[in-house]
């Protein structure tokens, strides 16, 4: 039961599952969401693999959300080409408020260079 506006992709370095990448649409918002392993951090692995989604996926506008304290990830999503379009407050796993960043990727904005290491990802 393959569903075509669900993207999801395991993402493995040097054999070893790094993480994962995922698309979906969101009232009709094309929505991107990735997860690193914490041992995998500060090696570009989150870069290259959205800049690989980014090929991937040609739909656009693309958007994301970003909580405020999460810098790896907002400086993934801006060497990708995103930029900030607004905030909003969510409720955090600890029940508290919590603020985000909302991104987003038009078609006329070039995304990451492909000089990006690609991690392999996976269906």
């Amino acid at each position: 039961m393959s569903n075509p506006q669900l993207y999801a992709r395991t993402i493995l370095v040097d054999g070893a599952v790094a993480g994962n990448i995922g698309s979906w649409l969101d009232d009709g918002n094309r929505m991107v969401g990735y997860w690193i392993g914490r041992e995998f951090w500060g090696r570009g692995v989150a870069t290259a693999a959205v800049s690989q989604f980014l090929r991937e996926v040609s739909h656009r506008p693309v958007m994301a959300h970003v909580a405020k304290h999460n810098a790896g990830s907002i400086r993934v999503l801006q060497k990708c080409g995103f930029t900030a379009i607004g905030e909003n407050t969510f409720t955090g796993s600890d029940g508290q408020p919590a603020g985000e960043l909302i991104f987003r990727l038009d078609e006329t904005t070039p995304y990451a260079s492909p000089a990006c290491s690609m991690p392999e990802i996976e269906d």
